[in-house]
This record gives C-alpha cells, structure tokens and sequence, in this order.
C-alpha cells in the first residue's frame, strides 16, 4: 500500500522506509509524489490529536493514504516536558543543537535523569478511516551529546547500556526505536483492518 508521509523531515522518512520496508506500506515524502504538504498546525493537546490533524489534513489533499507522527522527549525531572513542544523546545524555528542544548541547560541540577521517546503513528485514509498505534523508548538524559547518527534528541539520550541513541547502527535503532515499536504495531492494526489497497480497499 502507497502512503505519503507527512512530514518534511528526511531523517524521519528514512528512518520510516526502512522500519516499514517489509511491511508492504511504500511510504513516500510529498515532494516526491508532487504534493505540497499541508502546513498543519498542531494544536492538538496530544502526540495522538496532532497526529491525527496532520495524517487527516494529508489524506483528504493528496487523495490516499496518510501517515503522520508526533514525538518527542519526555523527562521525569522536568514534569513530561519538552513533550509534545520537542521540536519546539528552544523556540518555533529551533535547530537540534538548540533545542538539546535548552535541556542540557534545564537539567544541569537534576539528579533524576530518567526519560522516554514517546511515538504515536497514525494512518488515515481518504474515506475517513484511521488506525493509530503507540511506541515508547525508555532511558536517561546524559550530561553531554554523543554520536552522530541519529536526529533531534538522540545524542544526549542514554539506553540503559550506556551507548547513547545517536551510536546506534541504523539496523539496530529501527529494530527498538520509539518509532519501530509504533510501526510494528501499526502493521498489527493495518492486518485486523484488511485495508490493503491504495485507497484503503482490501
């Protein structure tokens, strides 16, 4: 089944392609299909709400299926934060650097460093239909970043073996990342649904 993402963030499509890869969901980014992505804005007071505007938005413009995601960063210490504000942490426009380097400043004192990813993924067809599904990553918050491989938060978060997510070979992080554990239980939910075709038809 074809799907576009969306989302303009490559480093998430990628990572997406090759978690869905056996799957049979072909996803592709809007540009690539000649869509403009809708711009969305994510008023939604959930990862599950936002999801759901952007994965709907998507599908009712472009005509098939949908897929959007909201993430991000939860830290005990800080009360759930940056949480559903991730990307937005350091400000509407802020890079990575900034954004990790907002946390770093915020958990300087912290001595409870706990922390998850939290991914929900949602599917949505033209004709109304959705399917969601939910992933989590539990670790801790280092005190510098480390590793190069990987996006947003991942060189300062800590699996409990002490390698940080931004070590991770690729194979590895699409096997137990956040977002893995959502598609593998997106791909449960799209199997119980029959929806199989480009438009959602069996």
């Amino acid at each position: 089944m074809k799907a576009l993402l969306a989302s303009g963030n490559r480093g998430k499509l990628l990572e997406l392609r090759n978690i869905f890869r056996n799957s049979g969901l072909d996803l592709a980014a809007c540009a690539d299909a000649g869509v403009a992505l809708p711009n969305t804005p994510e008023t939604g007071g959930s990862y599950l709400e936002n999801a759901r505007l952007k994965a709907v938005a998507l599908a009712e413009l472009a005509g098939i299926p949908a897929l959007a995601d909201d993430s991000g960063l939860e830290v005990d210490a800080l009360g759930g934060a940056p949480g559903i504000q991730s990307a937005r942490y350091a400000g509407d426009r802020a890079t990575d650097a900034e954004n990790i380097a907002r946390l770093l400043r915020e958990m300087a004192e912290q001595p409870d460093r706990t922390a998850r990813f939290r991914c929900v993924l949602v599917l949505a067809w033209p004709d109304g239909g959705i399917i969601s599904s939910e992933g989590t990553l539990t670790g801790t918050i280092a005190r510098t970043a480390r590793g190069n491989n990987g996006f947003g938060y991942d060189p300062v978060f800590v699996l409990p073996d002490g390698r940080h997510a931004a070590e991770l070979p690729t194979e590895e992080k699409d096997r137990i990342s956040h977002r893995a554990v959502a598609a593998n239980n997106l791909v449960i939910e799209l199997g119980r649904t029959g929806k199989t075709g480009p438009l959602g038809r069996p």
